[in-house]
């Protein structure tokens, strides 16, 4: 006779469904659904090495041959090469800092330092389906008391669940081949970025130069570019309101655009706020105007952007506004103010340490090297045609992300069902 416990754990156990994922390859389809582990059943779980950034080189040599991985995100956590290694194909995760819960598969020999934790495996399941499994919930048991943790002994109770091996190693085929071409188009994007920052280090006449390096073929007998004060490129350069807004702040008001709306060239609307029409019509001076430069004037000085038909007739706050001269490209100024040359120009005239600042008398009297109207607008339209093609192919890197984050909310179990 079964006892009334005996009993009762074999009904709890016939209770739990098989965890199954919503896609599966064809050969397992009819395969057993995937055990539920805590990462500690299934790894050994170790840490790196202290290791003084000073030993570490940045190019990959005969001796300096391991790479060296540590709590950062960028370059796929390398930090450069090293003389011996801890580790063999094994997975890494990030225990302190912003990057903590940050989970990789690292192939060959490699050395990591000590604010990687490390899941060893002699059977084979530190693999790219496993890290990848992992990395989908370890964020969600990181401390963000203090510093941000994720230590050895949470990282072993993490529940996971996992196919047999096999069919681990197809679903790491498939998500290896995501990555590499996640990994090329990047590499792509990286390529372009580096040409356009060449290409204009070329077209912008370098300091005590009044000819660029590289012109045009129309352009090549146009002379000397004309050295004068940005005064005269604009017709009025000034201040924005500088005092407190924000009780003139209103729901579907005027546009007012601050420091922060002005990214990479561009204006950015994300946590744009509005202004009543009142407060609009009395500050007059930063009132703005089709094609008018909006330049930031405190933190990150001398990013800058155009006044487009979506924010004609808006205002700013903490933003140097420049309208053009007939003679004045708009555009090639933003190219310019963001090139190398236009950079060190900026940077000789802004003043502070920690938050650095500029304002508009200091940009008035800045001399800069500027061609005919015609040259101005050849020199944008390039560098112009290069920034879409990088957008274009940043948006292709982006949507491979997304295509590999829903592939693997297709190819794994919900979180939920693991955690449950």
């Amino acid at each position: 006779m079964m006892s009334r416990k005996t009993k009762t754990t074999a009904t709890k156990e016939e209770a739990t469904p098989a965890l199954l994922p919503k896609l599966r390859f064809p050969g397992f389809r009819k395969a057993a659904g995937w055990e539920r582990k805590e990462v500690g059943d299934v790894f050994q779980v170790t840490r790196g090495n202290v290791l003084s950034m000073t030993l570490v080189r940045d190019e990959k040599t005969e001796v300096m041959q391991y790479p060296v991985y540590s709590s950062q995100t960028k370059n796929n956590g390398l930090s450069g090469f090293y003389s011996d290694y801890l580790f063999a194909d094994a997975i890494t995760w990030t225990t302190d800092g912003a990057n903590a819960g940050d989970v990789n598969y690292r192939a060959g020999k490699f050395f990591c330092t000590n604010v990687c934790g490390v899941l060893l495996s002699s059977k084979g399941f530190a693999n790219p389906c496993v890290a990848a499994l992992i990395n989908s919930v370890a964020r969600e048991h990181v401390s963000y008391v203090g510093n941000p943790k994720l230590m050895n002994g949470v990282m072993s109770k993490i529940p996971i669940s996992l196919p047999s091996l096999a069919e681990q190693q197809k679903i790491a085929e498939c998500l290896s081949s995501v990555d590499e071409l996640i990994t090329a188009q990047a590499r792509k994007v990286d390529a372009l970025k580096t040409h356009k920052k060449g290409l204009m280090q070329q077209l912008f006449p370098r300091e005590g130069e009044t000819q660029p390096r590289l012109r045009f073929p129309e352009f090549q007998n146009a002379g000397e570019w004309e050295e004068l004060p940005l005064s005269k490129f604009f017709s009025h350069m000034r201040n924005g309101f500088v005092g407190t807004a924000t009780p003139y702040y209103e729901s579907n008001g005027i546009p007012y655009l601050q420091g922060k709306n002005i990214k990479a060239g561009n204006i950015d609307p994300t946590n744009l706020v509005t202004i009543s029409k009142a407060f609009h019509e009395k500050q007059k001076k930063s009132q703005l105007r089709l094609g008018d430069i909006l330049m930031v004037q405190s933190g990150h000085v001398g990013e800058c952007a155009i006044v487009d038909k979506e924010f004609a007739g808006g205002n700013c706050h903490a933003l140097i506004v420049m309208s053009p001269e007939c003679r004045t490209s708009s555009l090639f100024f933003v190219h310019y103010f963001h090139a190398p040359q236009g950079l060190d120009k900026i940077a000789s005239v802004k003043t502070g340490n920690t938050i650095t600042h500029i304002l508009a008398t200091d940009l008035r009297t800045m001399t800069v090297c500027v061609p005919k109207l015609e040259e101005q607008q050849r020199i944008a339209n390039c560098l112009t045609t290069l920034d879409a093609r990088i957008t274009a192919e940043t948006q292709k890197h982006e949507a491979l992300k997304t295509h590999k984050k829903g592939l693997m909310q297709q190819l794994f179990p919900s979180p939920q069902e693991v955690a449950a």
